[in-house]
């Protein structure tokens, strides 16, 4: 069977203190709703079987119009849900590698129980044996998983024997495609496809300008 494991599209930014203390769970820009409308139409051209998401918003919203397209009802895979799920904050991954942000090196060191994330291993152990029962469900299917970085991150390098558990930077609304066999065998097919987002910077979707300065 083939799995395509996509990553959620663009989320809104939460800021700490603007979640009201608990753990956040945003769902999508304006930006990320025409990503998601663009990989449901990319996708639109191969049959899926089935979809599932994690029940983090900003993955069932990224799922919700590639079920449309495909007529099929969107089932909830409660161990997709991403490490950091706990958080009390949501800061989009690339600005805090932009800005060489604490929490980053602790993303990339492994540190993540310092930001209320679960322990890597743990999480690798939970995510490798859900991602495993999928394909055995889905003989000779195609199923799109859709998730998070790190889901993505940790179940790909677990197939490739890595060490790190955060090892490359999958895009929004990227796919990356599995094959899987229940008997065992693995490969890797694509890593982080994106071409469905070509042009994606449509106006609709970028903030308005910033109002003309004062002149005196």
């Amino acid at each position: 069977m083939e799995l395509l494991l996509i990553r959620h599209a663009e989320p809104v930014r939460i800021a700490p203190g603007e979640g009201g203390g608990g753990p956040v769970d945003p769902g999508l820009t304006a930006r990320g709703r025409i990503e998601a409308e663009r990989l449901a139409t990319w996708l639109a051209a191969e049959p899926v079987d089935a979809v599932i998401s994690s029940p983090l918003r900003r993955a069932r919203q990224t799922a919700e119009p590639v079920t449309r397209a495909h007529g099929l009802d969107l089932e909830i895979g409660p161990d997709l849900i991403e490490y950091d799920a706990n958080a009390d904050h949501y800061i989009p991954a690339e600005e805090l590698k932009r800005g060489r942000d604490a929490r980053w090196l602790a993303m990339l060191e492994g540190r993540w129980e310092e930001f209320g994330g679960e322990a890597p291993d743990q999480f690798r152990g939970r995510i490798v044996p859900c991602l495993d029962a999928i394909v055995g469900r889905f003989p000779g299917g195609r199923v799109a998983v859709v998730c998070h970085g790190g889901v993505i991150n940790v179940y790909v390098g677990a197939l490739l024997g890595l060490d790190r558990h955060l090892w490359f930077e999958p895009g929004y609304t990227s796919i990356t495609r599995v094959a899987a066999a229940r008997s065992g065998p693995r490969s890797l097919v694509t890593l982080n496809e994106t071409a469905h987002l070509l042009g994606v910077r449509d106006r609709a979707a970028d903030p308005p300008p910033e109002p003309p300065a004062p002149t005196s």
